[in-house]
């Protein structure tokens, strides 16, 4: 049986006339990617920020393992972790002295040293943010995630903008989080990345949630209603050359 750690019912979100989520329910499982998919505007950020204690909700009710939102917030942030933009960092400090400032207001005793070397950036150390490439800062925003060691992290469309290597790199990186007991909620617009990634997915369109299983079952269902790809499917797409071709290893990332 598994457990449940996120837990989301009837949940509405009103801007004055206008309803943003419109009564959405789903379960989170411990130990699980979940991934939270839709288009622009279909109310899957603004969900994610209630339940991130970021923003309030009209209505329904919402559990983060077993804290009530209405009732104990400050509880809920304490074992969360969420992805900053890359706007939320300090321009004049280094990785290690980042670390340092977001340990110090989680009032954690953190090795900066041993966090950067789990997500690849030790050689980096001494360097400033903005002196990264694009996978750098995405693994370093992930790094700060962890910080208050965790029970979930709330990644926003980590990959976006990433090269393939970088892309597959950072999938490695999501999964060994997740293998280490982290719970991992994820937001893309990359349908392949929630295919390989999650092991759970909930579309949301218009406020609503319009189909959750996994992605093999959501696959399976579609192919059952006589659905067939225009062209054929084959047994590895154009990224596979790619990496193939390139190498899997990082390259100024």
């Amino acid at each position: 049986m598994q457990q449940v750690i996120i837990s989301v019912k009837e949940l509405t979100k009103q801007y004055g006339s206008f309803e943003a989520v419109k009564g959405i329910s789903f379960d989170v499982y411990e130990g699980e990617i979940f991934g939270l998919l839709g288009p622009n505007g279909a109310g899957k950020s603004t969900t994610l920020e209630i339940i991130e204690t970021l923003r309030t909700k009209t209505s329904g009710t919402v559990t983060v393992n077993g804290f009530n939102l209405d009732h104990a917030p400050n509880d809920i942030k304490k074992i969360i972790g969420v992805q900053l933009q890359t706007s939320g960092y300090y321009p004049g400090l280094n990785l290690v002295e980042l670390i340092q400032l977001f340990a110090g207001l989680y009032n954690r005793n953190i090795d900066p040293m041993e966090l950067l070397g789990r997500v690849n950036l030790r050689d980096k150390a001494k360097n400033k943010f903005k002196e990264l490439s694009g996978g750098q800062k995405q693994r370093f925003s992930i790094a700060t995630t962890l910080i208050n060691e965790p029970k979930i992290i709330f990644l926003d469309e980590p990959t976006t903008g990433l090269d393939p290597q970088a892309r597959r790199n950072l999938w490695d990186l999501i999964r060994e989080i997740r293998d280490k007991g982290t719970t991992i909620i994820i937001t893309t617009h990359y349908m392949d990345e929630a295919e390989k990634l999650c092991d759970r997915v909930a579309i949301v369109d218009s406020g609503r949630i319009i189909a959750l299983n996994t992605p093999d079952q959501l696959i399976d269902d579609l192919v059952a209603t006589g659905f067939e790809r225009p062209k054929e499917v084959k047994m590895a797409n154009l990224e596979d050359v790619f990496i193939h071709m390139t190498g899997k290893e990082l390259r100024g990332e």
